[in-house]
């Protein structure tokens, strides 16, 4: 009789692990679905892009799904399907990605800019009214699940004095974000997400426009592909008619028959992929709790929702006049990844010019895209990586380049 002797993994340094921001993982499953399409011989919307909506409606509740190239064109979509005016005025939060607000613009209406609270990321009901006070009755509005955390959908329509089915919900950070017991997607007006590669349900590009009007669903179905009244798939079927017909305006942004074979196949791992974010973010919460400079992301209270920890988004005091730009190179010295969500809409040149910006200013959204740092998070992310992370923090905050400061 022998005895095995088993190697001791030895623990890697601190210094030798390497923490990329973002990982974009296709599963062995998604990239077998990618070839099964490409063998077919059908490619483009058809049988695949229809499952792929029927399953993504039912995983957040909605009666209808619309999948689209991108969540900003599902936006500009969604609304265009309101029939506003043109040049109609809406919000839209500064602390959001551009292609939020050029949907806007490219809707053909004015946005106006509302600021946030620094807490949250969010706007309040204060800062909307604010906001539409000054430029007077908006016709719609904007709102984005900040970071996968919660937004008060409901108490900033009313703020607006917007009914529900003219808000439409910019949800690219909120795939599995619940308010209350329901999850983002269910409920009245449009809510648009993304499937961009650093999503939680990553497939490289494209989204999916959610909505429990069935007339809005036809619209948009017709819409994502120049208006017209038959798409390929319908037109070349066996019996079907070559013949279409447009009777409104519309677009190029159709999802692709590969993209939505992806796209079911990763959707099964969801649920285990949320989970482990949820891990991930308790971790780090453990690691840096107390820790001088360095403020937790908001979360909502028990009973208000469930965060999907989309970023980890962390609020650091600067001592000395250190920018926070200098703990972002010294993180990335030692191989360590992060980003910053966002630059406020209101700093880039062409929106300053093209947006309406509350006299006031949109000083919560300055104060914290000074202060703001978002951390790696992704569902292969380890233990060790996340340790290293908040070491590398720690570190960087005892050689005094943030320190504890004032709101």
């Amino acid at each position: 009789m022998s005895t095995r002797i088993t190697a001791v993994p030895r623990p890697v340094p601190a210094e030798e692990i390497v923490v990329p921001f973002a990982d974009c993982h296709i599963t062995a499953d998604a990239q077998a679905a990618v070839l099964r399409v490409l063998q077919s011989g059908w490619v483009t919307t058809g049988r695949e892009v229809a499952a792929f909506e029927t399953e993504f409606a039912t995983a957040v509740g909605a009666a209808h799904a619309v999948a689209v190239s991108s969540c900003t064109q599902g936006i500009e979509l969604a609304l265009r399907s309101l029939g506003l005016p043109p040049g109609s005025l809406v919000l839209s939060s500064t602390m959001t990605f551009c292609g939020a607000v050029h949907a806007i613009v490219h809707a053909g209406h004015q946005p106006v800019l509302v600021d946030v609270d620094p807490a949250t990321g969010m706007p309040t009901p204060a800062t909307v009214r604010t906001a539409a006070q000054e430029y007077g009755q908006p016709a719609a509005l904007v709102v984005v699940h900040w970071a996968g955390d919660v937004a008060d959908v409901p108490a900033l329509a009313e703020a607006a004095g917007v009914p529900l089915d003219r808000v439409v919900v910019d949800a690219a950070h909120a795939l599995g974000t619940y308010a209350g017991d329901a999850p983002v997607g269910s409920g009245p007006g449009t809510t648009c997400f993304s499937f961009y590669a650093t999503k939680n349900l990553p497939l490289g590009e494209g989204g999916m426009i959610t909505t429990d009007d069935a007339a809005r669903a036809d619209w948009l179905r017709r819409a994502r592909l120049h208006g017209m009244t038959a798409d390929a798939w319908r037109r070349y079927l066996p019996g079907g008619s070559w013949r279409y017909n447009v009777a409104d305006v519309g677009l190029k942004a159709n999802m692709t028959d590969v993209q939505a074979a992806m796209g079911r196949a990763q959707l099964a791992h969801f649920p285990a992929w949320q989970r482990r974010r949820a891990e991930i973010a308790a971790r780090y919460d453990e690691r840096l709790a107390g820790l001088p400079g360095v403020r937790l992301p908001h979360r909502p209270a028990p009973g208000d929702g469930t965060h999907a920890w989309h970023l980890y988004p962390v609020r650091l005091w600067l001592r000395g006049g250190i920018e926070r730009d200098k703990i972002i190179a010294a993180l990335s010295e030692r191989a360590i990844g992060t980003s910053v969500h966002f630059i406020p809409v209101h700093r880039l040149a062409y929106f300053s010019q093209a947006a309406l910006i509350p006299s006031a200013g949109l000083t919560g959204a300055d104060a914290l895209f000074d202060q703001v740092l978002s951390l790696p998070l992704y569902p292969r992310l380890t233990g060790e990586q996340v340790d290293a992370v908040c070491a590398a923090i720690a570190a960087i905050a005892n050689e005094g380049i943030s320190g504890k400061g004032t709101e």
